[in-house]
């Protein structure tokens, strides 16, 4: 059991054992919650227990406060002080962090996970982009986003499954067959009016050049309808393997790429309406099919199957939804740019309405992004005049800074990419600064190795790591010992910008300890021992960073 969990335990029995004494009563009492005090003179813990407590004993939190202080005895506490309304702060004995240490080397590489997400399955959806033309900037942040969610929730112990949904079906897959066959027909001379919805960009051009290199002039031969028919299928698998690539170049994998199509093709969008027309939940009305999603929350019903027949989007958004609950997942998570913040209220009244708990769906809203460079707003591409593609970031300031910068910010703020920082290598840069904390301490064992320092891990134990009591070191041992709860947090709240804060703050602490303690040739047990302090540092920058998707170098 560690401390934090120990502390816990015996705050809940000092109440307890408080209320059985008379000094207050309630019919139920809070968790006990713990966090570390943002000032070190705050102790090493703090609750707010009492103040939550005395809503339910309708008592002065300061009298709970201090009927748990009176019963606490505990050989591993220094003191626990009542501070303001009723916070109680916790000071431990020194001996408490070289066990927490030792505990740390230990685990090795697998300290930091957790099983709070245990026997739980979440499925995790993200970027989803429309194979019809590169992935931009925006995509970008959404799949740094998704995939270190999926990460952090995997360090958290739960099952999860990372998901690309293709949207192949629709308008948007006809306007792309149709761009690229006037682009085919104009590079060929022939007459053509470029279609009004159709897709600009160079990539199309491109696109039916390539047509052209393989297939030549005999398209013009085949009736419009069989060529576009062609080039749908030509345009949207060179579309989606070039998307695949972009996404693997940026670190980011799928466990499985979920077609659209598909749900046509299996009668699934139709056999999902006619369930909810049994059960009430879509009527008929000017010939077109109603979900009456307005019974559950939304604001106006909206329509499922147009008067023509033709499926809208939302048909087959629910029974995609209604298939990943078949699957299994206790909860899904769904990443969607901010223009899809109204679509949220309609897809969760739609799953409501299959008999499903809306909270299972969880939809992170993702905000926009801005590139600046020297300090002004880049709106276009310098090589193609259009928006700049995620690609071009990557090359522009590569694969670590372009994932780092796009998850430190919560995915709901805005985010303001600066570029010139992202290249720099300077302390101000923060993925730079994490990196170089690695490769640092890498660089500390090779001069150990080259000394002929052999490190002893079977003296990292208890009584040999008392002597790391530099007040950096001390700050580091905390700091490391919150890593796991760190990522218990992260993880529960969604939230992986928390691992990259985190990184951050422990990569600060290394370098302090790192500029006032010497590590290479002081007195051989304290030498041991730091090298200790620092593999156990290491390890948690590589894994931290292994959550984010940045390497950690051994060399910069």
């Amino acid at each position: 059991m560690d401390i934090k969990q120990l502390l816990t335990e015996t705050i809940a029995k000092a109440a307890r054992e408080a209320m059985a004494a008379g000094a207050f009563r309630a019919d139920e009492l809070p968790p006990v919650m713990l966090e570390v005090p943002p000032q070190k003179e705050f102790g090493d813990y703090a609750t707010n227990f009492a103040m939550q407590a005395a809503r339910a004993a309708k008592t002065n939190p300061r009298v709970i406060a201090q009927a748990i202080v009176d019963r606490i005895q505990a050989p591993w506490l220094e003191k626990a002080v009542i501070a303001g309304p009723g916070f109680i702060n916790f000071y431990l004995k020194p001996g408490w962090l070289y066990d927490l240490l030792q505990r740390i080397l230990a685990a090795g590489e697998n300290y930091g996970n957790t099983d709070y997400g245990r026997g739980r399955r979440v499925q995790v959806e993200f970027v989803s982009a429309n194979p019809t033309g590169p992935l931009h900037v925006g995509h970008g942040r959404g799949a740094a986003v998704g995939s270190a969610l999926v990460n952090l929730l995997r360090a958290a112990g739960y099952d999860v499954e990372a998901e690309f949904y293709i949207n192949d079906a629709g308008s948007q897959i006809d306007h792309l067959a149709a761009s690229v066959n006037a682009r085919y027909l104009e590079l060929l001379g022939q007459p053509v009016e470029f279609p009004e919805d159709g897709y600009r960009g160079r990539d199309i051009i491109d696109t039916a050049q390539r047509i052209i290199d393989r297939e030549g002039a005999r398209y013009l031969l085949v009736s419009p309808a069989e060529r576009l028919a062609v080039f749908k299928e030509l345009a949207l698998s060179e579309k989606l393997a070039a998307l695949r690539e972009d996404l693997e170049a940026f670190g980011v994998t799928f466990d499985v790429w979920f077609s659209e199509r598909t749900l046509h093709q299996t009668g699934a969008i139709a056999a999902t309406c006619e369930l909810l027309k049994k059960s009430g939940d879509i009527y008929e009305q000017d010939g077109a099919l109603w979900l009456r999603s307005t019974a559950y929350g939304d604001d106006k019903d909206r329509v499922v199957i147009r008067d023509n027949g033709v499926p809208t989007y939302l048909a087959a958004d629910i029974a995609y939804h209604r298939n990943k609950f078949e699957r299994g997942f206790d909860t899904v998570i769904n990443i969607w740019g901010a223009d899809h913040h109204g679509y949220i209220a309609r897809v969760k009244a739609a799953i409501a309405a299959l008999g499903y708990d809306p909270a299972r769906l969880e939809v992170l809203i993702l905000q926009m992004v801005s590139l600046y460079q020297n300090g002004e707003l880049v709106k276009m591409s310098k090589r193609t005049g259009q928006g700049v593609t995620l690609a071009e970031l990557i090359e522009e300031v590569g694969r670590d800074a372009a994932r780092f910068f796009f998850i430190m910010r919560s995915a709901d703020s805005q985010l303001d990419f600066d570029l010139d920082l992202a290249k720099s290598r300077t302390n101000e840069n923060p993925v730079y600064y994490i990196q170089y904390a690695h490769a640092r301490i890498a660089s500390i064992f090779r001069q150990a190795e080259e000394a002929g320092i052999a490190v002893r891990p079977e003296e990292w134990t208890e009584d040999k790591l008392a002597c790391l009591t530099a007040e950096t070191e001390i700050d580091l041992i905390k700091k490391l010992g919150e890593y796991p709860d760190e990522i218990t947090a992260a993880a529960r709240e969604r939230a992986p910008h928390r691992i990259a804060r985190y990184v951050h703050d422990l990569a600060g602490l290394f370098h302090a300890f790192y500029n006032q303690c010497r590590i290479i040739g002081v007195e051989p047990a304290l030498q041991n021992a730091r090298l200790g302090l620092v593999t156990a540092v290491q390890r948690v920058l590589r894994h931290a960073l292994s959550i984010l998707g940045v390497t950690a170098p051994e060399k910069m």
